[in-house]
């Protein structure tokens, strides 16, 4: 079965909606389940729940069907998401503009300039879809 994974904030920003709702027609299109991902971070830590991230998420886009929920832990959000979506075998990873955005800031310290979908693909070996809200 296909596996769709999206990181978002917690409480739900307006670009995290946006790229929940695309993870969500993705993952209905394809008939795939859904891993929610929120990175609570250790130095700035809300002490996010996966029970509250569900009730935010099912507030945004409703109940979902083969939809897990999972907060994890970490100092570095992009690596608890690599982290994530490795353990899930991932087919399809769904990033917000925002997202990809500071992903290629610290590619950019650590690498050349890479392109932030080739990278991810290469490293991931799965599909990586950006979404842009809209302003």
């Amino acid at each position: 079965m296909t596996r769709v994974v999206v990181p978002v904030r917690y409480p739900l920003s307006k670009h995290s909606r946006a790229t929940l709702s695309e993870a969500v027609r993705i993952a209905r299109e394809q008939e795939a389940e859904l891993t929610v991902l929120h990175v609570d971070l250790y130095q700035d830590s809300r002490g996010v729940t996966r029970a509250a991230l569900k009730r935010a998420v099912e507030s945004a886009v409703g109940s979902q069907d083969r939809t897990r929920y999972v907060v994890r832990r970490g100092f570095i959000v992009e690596e608890a998401i690599l982290e994530e979506v490795a353990a899930q075998a991932a087919d399809v990873v769904v990033l917000g503009s925002k997202q990809a955005g500071r992903w290629r800031q610290m590619l950019r310290r650590i690498l050349d300039d890479p392109d932030i979908e080739s990278y991810l693909r290469k490293k991931l070996e799965c599909t990586v879809i950006t979404v842009r809200a809209d302003n």
